[in-house]
């Protein structure tokens, strides 16, 4: 059983910044990629940014140069720096996380609202 608890987010204007936090607890012996996706409202599910546990990250292209994704192994934290957001930055960011054993698993969803 695992648990993603999220925090962060929230309204900004655009230009602002935001960082969110995502822990993962319970079976998280095999964790290997942790990270974010949102979703704007009628659109798809899309990659924001994932890191690995070696340190490895992706980032989507509307992003890159924005934000900035961090790690802590020992805690199964993650972190995401959002600098300089859009409007189109607005959507509902869900943290991830992929087991080698045990599948993905998905946070409850942080709204992120970015006023022009």
């Amino acid at each position: 059983q695992v648990q993603l608890v999220e925090s962060g987010g929230g309204l900004v204007q655009a230009g602002g910044s935001l960082r969110f936090l995502c822990v993962a607890s319970g079976s998280t012996s095999s964790l290997n990629v942790m990270g974010w996706y949102r979703q704007a409202p009628g659109k798809q599910r899309d990659l924001v940014a994932v890191i690995t546990s070696g340190g490895s990250t992706n980032y989507a292209d509307s992003v890159k140069g924005r934000f900035t994704i961090s790690k802590d192994n020992t805690k199964n934290t993650v972190w995401l720096q959002m600098n300089s957001l859009k409007p189109e930055d607005t959507a509902v960011y869900y943290c991830t996380a992929i087991f080698l054993s045990l599948g993905s698993y998905w946070g409850q969803g942080t709204q992120v609202t970015v006023s022009s």
